[in-house]
């Protein structure tokens, strides 16, 4: 596959993974806000189902063109973008995933306890860590590509 296409998937699929988990943080704040438990077992089933059959391929997607675009370049960036990935994947399968497939099941069930909101809130914490660098990637993928000059 060609660099540029390369780096047009890669930048495709970090955005879409990037907007989904972004999308999953909001969607929880708002319906525990405002929504009422029908709303948030919903949400909650959503984010298993579609939602991870969207994340996941997303972030393959990202992480094996990344890899391919970084075997031939060197550099700080490269090196602390490839840093990050691996607390990002860990983050996501350890922790994210599972938190996502409990709170849908606790949700479908009910059970809104103490149990739920202390996963809500490890899972919140967690996904905003993984924005927070997932963004960081993208800001440092944009300033490799030469789109984005950091402001001297």
């Amino acid at each position: 596959m060609e660099g540029r296409v390369k780096q047009r998937i890669h930048f495709a699929a970090g955005i879409v993974a990037t907007m989904t988990i972004a999308t999953f943080f909001v969607s929880t704040i708002l319906v525990e806000l405002f929504g009422m438990h029908a709303a948030i077992a919903t949400v909650k089933g959503l984010i298993v189902v579609p939602g991870l059959f969207i994340l996941v391929p997303a972030i393959v997607v990202t992480g094996g063109t990344g890899f391919a675009l970084s075997a031939s370049r060197k550099g700080r960036l490269i090196q602390v973008k490839q840093k990050r990935m691996p607390f990002i994947g860990v983050n996501g399968v350890f922790v994210l995933i599972p938190c996502a497939i409990i709170l849908d099941h606790w949700a479908s069930a009910g059970a809104f306890d103490t149990a739920f909101y202390m996963v809500q809130g490890i899972e919140l914490v967690a996904g905003a860590i993984n924005l927070s660098l997932m963004r960081m990637n993208i800001r440092d993928g944009l300033k490799l590509s030469g789109r984005f000059r950091a402001p001297s």
